[in-house]
């Protein structure tokens, strides 16, 4: 089988955020595996306005161009690894946002998250995991929780001075997991959307 092309997705759109460096710390782990590919989706750079369509594209197409270049780019993917804040016990509006641009380009596919803040991030990812099953999607047991001490640590706006490889030992097994599962699920979530796709064309 094709390797799983998996998209990181930092949430933030802030100029001060943090995401950049859990982001490049879980995409090195992904890449090191040799079913995945993975690259960084950076919802800053798609300018996506506030969601305003008259409907989702699950049930006309959007009519926003930035919002269709959202769409296309999240399309490619058969994963997706989020790499979320949590802001007031819930995912970040910017993610919210991107995450509403589009239905159908998420469906049957699979997601981790990597979370950080002072509980890591963890009430931010059950949010995350209701939201996916409306977007019929498959959420991997396990996730990576930056938190607490490891969490100021690594960060520098509090004057963390260590790196992610440094916490290792805290959040190494927990990626493993993540990863594990994200192969499995990507791989039986592919599998099944090819087999879809084939009796489709045979109707």
């Amino acid at each position: 089988m094709s390797k799983l092309k998996i998209a990181v997705i930092i949430s933030s759109t802030r100029p001060t955020r943090f995401g950049d460096l859990p982001a490049q710390w879980i995409l090195e782990k992904a890449n090191e595996r040799p079913e995945i590919e993975a690259e960084i989706v950076d919802i800053r750079d798609f300018d996506l306005p506030f969601f305003d369509e008259m409907a989702s594209n699950a049930w006309m197409p959007s009519a926003n161009q930035n919002a269709v270049k959202w769409q296309n780019k999240i399309s490619e993917f058969d994963g997706y690894i989020f790499v979320t804040a949590e802001y007031n016990r819930a995912i970040t509006g910017a993610l919210k946002n991107a995450i509403d641009q589009a239905y159908t380009n998420w469906n049957k596919k699979v997601f981790g998250a990597v979370g950080y803040g002072s509980v890591g991030g963890a009430r931010a990812i059950e949010n995350l995991r209701t939201i996916g099953v409306e977007l019929q999607m498959v959420s991997t047991r396990s996730a990576v929780h930056i938190a607490g001490a490891d969490f100021m640590a690594v960060h520098p706006g509090f004057g963390g001075t260590k790196t992610l490889t440094d916490i290792e030992p805290a959040i190494g097994n927990s990626a493993k997991d993540m990863l594990d599962q994200l192969v499995w699920w990507g791989q039986a979530t592919k599998a099944a959307r090819e087999d879809e796709a084939v009796a489709q064309a045979a109707e």
